[in-house]
């Protein structure tokens, strides 16, 4: 057996000055870059797999499982789209859409709303909507969504992977149960943000 290969990619973390990382090898997930060697927070292991969206990010503008986005998947995509190897892999995470002086409209709608209990799921939940509402705004629809298309957007989202396109349905769950919240917050900072 090989002993691993370390890799030092470039990373452009929510809008800053790329900064260059060395892993292991290139079948580290971003998912570990980002929180043990980048010390960040917001996107948290949950099931490993890509389906509960705990460790959702923007990735090139794309909504991205961390989990499942190995340093050798971003780069095969990369080269895909164009972009080139050397470029460096634009990251947006949930430190990244606002800031404590100065938090996103979802950021503080979740906490006026009091959305999460434990609150393991509200980067799965911000991060989606953000996603969401952005891609709706970007559409031309900045009606506030109602409360049916929230709870369609919550329970019939499907997360297609930008590495493979495999579309996996990827419903957005609250174990607490503050699903009514999630939604109301939903709705409050869709009007902030259109």
């Amino acid at each position: 057996m090989a002993s691993p290969t370390p890799v030092t990619v470039s990373i452009a973390l929510n809008g800053t000055a790329p900064q260059n990382v060395t892993v292991p090898d290139s079948s580290v997930p971003l998912l570990y870059v980002l929180r043990d060697q980048l010390g960040l927070k917001g996107p948290k292991f949950g099931c490993g797999f890509g389906q509960c969206g705990a460790c959702s990010v923007i990735l090139f503008g794309k909504i991205a499982r961390s989990c499942q986005a190995t340093l050798e998947a971003i780069q095969q995509t990369m080269g895909l789209y164009g972009i080139p190897l050397t470029a460096p892999i634009s990251v947006t995470t949930l430190e990244g859409i606002g800031t404590p002086a100065n938090p996103h409209a979802l950021q503080t709608a979740f906490i006026d709303q009091q959305a999460g209990q434990c609150a393991y799921c509200a980067n799965a939940m911000i991060m989606g909507a953000y996603s969401w509402l952005n891609g709706r705004i970007g559409a031309g629809n900045k009606k506030v969504p109602t409360v049916g298309e929230v709870e369609d957007f919550l329970t019939n989202s499907t997360y297609t992977d930008p590495f493979t396109g495999v579309v996996t349905p990827t419903p957005y769950l609250c174990r607490c149960g503050a699903h009514v919240r999630i939604v109301n917050a939903i709705q409050e900072a869709a009007k902030g943000m259109a």
